[in-house]
């Protein structure tokens, strides 16, 4: 396929994505337009709009590493109690999506309001130009930062340590984020990040895969966001070399055998949301059994009949109360886990 400007696409991926044959690669939404308003990106407002205040902010000046902050209202009182912080990994199979597209917007911010919880969300560098564990560095190179705030060696007038305890921080993560979320969770584990302490990891409808048959991948049903031939090319351009076994890459596949043993790791407790009709059902279930054998602490919720990242469809939750409802009950059990730990 050639473009108008002369370029040859070697790789499509659904509408997402597509790789020249100069190395460029062009994320413009191709696909059906009425899903365009889920990859809008939504400008920041630091005033509050419906109990939340956005802004970005470059956390790394030598590599340009950006986030973006998500503040409920009620950081504006003077707290009883220091608030926690979430530290979210956006998802997309290490390819495609942005921290400020609609998807995220409407979720997190609904998220942070009823959790009363500030919420960092990471602009991850993006596959194939930055191939794994490219991502997976920049999420630990934010948590670092964070590390920073608590130790006021950096500043940002909205995470002070007058507002947090950062004694109280959560990973999030969404897909291939989920990924992140355990990776970032382990390598935390044999780094010194006091006076941070990671308390929780949200991982939710997580991008967990294996080489070899997966009943859920082969049988449950695609949709237009995702297909079964877009998880296999994502994955394909995320990895440095594309092989037979590049499912079981450590970071896409954590329970698999190229990834260190779940046992010797300082994990923090997990929260583990499963849609019962994502294509990746039975490998998160693994993920889980796995963390169980080996005596980590992880919690699983299991979502009726809902497909990957659910929560994410504003679209779908105007036209269907069930997904709306079920997005709720996910809310729901993110801040019980929150104010638990």
């Amino acid at each position: 396929m050639a473009s108008n400007t002369g370029k040859k696409v070697v790789e499509e991926v659904s509408g997402f994505l597509r790789v020249y044959d100069d190395g460029t690669v062009d994320r413009t939404w191709t696909g059906p337009p009425q899903a365009q308003i889920l990859m809008n990106p939504v400008p920041p407002h630091q005033e509050f709009i419906n109990g939340v205040a956005t802004k970005d902010l470059i956390i790394n000046p030598e590599t340009g590493l950006k986030a973006r902050i998500y503040l409920p209202e009620t950081t504006t009182e003077q707290p009883t109690n220091k608030l926690p912080l979430l530290l979210h990994f956006h998802g997309g199979g290490y390819c495609i999506t942005q921290p400020d597209w609609f998807m995220y917007y409407h979720f997190y911010t609904n998220l942070v309001r009823k959790a009363r919880a500030p919420c960092v969300s990471v602009y991850l560098p993006l596959a194939p130009e930055h191939k794994l564990p490219a991502a997976s560095d920049a999420a630990l190179a934010s948590l670092m930062w964070i590390r920073s705030l608590a130790l006021a060696e950096s500043c940002e007038p909205w995470l002070t340590t007058d507002i947090l305890d950062f004694k109280r921080v959560f990973l999030i993560g969404d897909s291939a984020g989920g990924n992140i979320v355990h990776d970032v969770a382990a390598r935390a584990g044999c780094t010194d990040i006091e006076p941070v302490r990671l308390v929780g990891g949200l991982i939710l409808c997580p991008g967990f895969l294996r080489s070899g048959p997966i009943k859920s991948y082969m049988e449950s049903e695609e949709s237009t966001m995702l297909t079964r031939d877009m998880v296999d090319k994502l994955m394909d351009l995320a990895v440095p070399e594309p092989s037979a076994t590049t499912k079981d890459h450590p970071i896409i596949s954590p329970m698999g055998p190229q990834a260190p043993l779940l046992a010797g790791l300082r994990l923090p407790a997990m929260l583990v949301a499963v849609g019962e009709k994502d294509l990746m059902r039975d490998t998160q279930l693994e993920y889980c059994e796995a963390m169980k054998d080996a005596g980590k602490e992880v919690e699983v919720v299991v979502f009726d009949s809902m497909p990957h990242c659910f929560y994410l469809d504003k679209i779908g939750m105007e036209l269907d109360a069930r997904l709306a409802e079920e997005t709720e009950r996910l809310i729901e059990r993110v801040v019980d886990f929150i104010r638990s730990h």
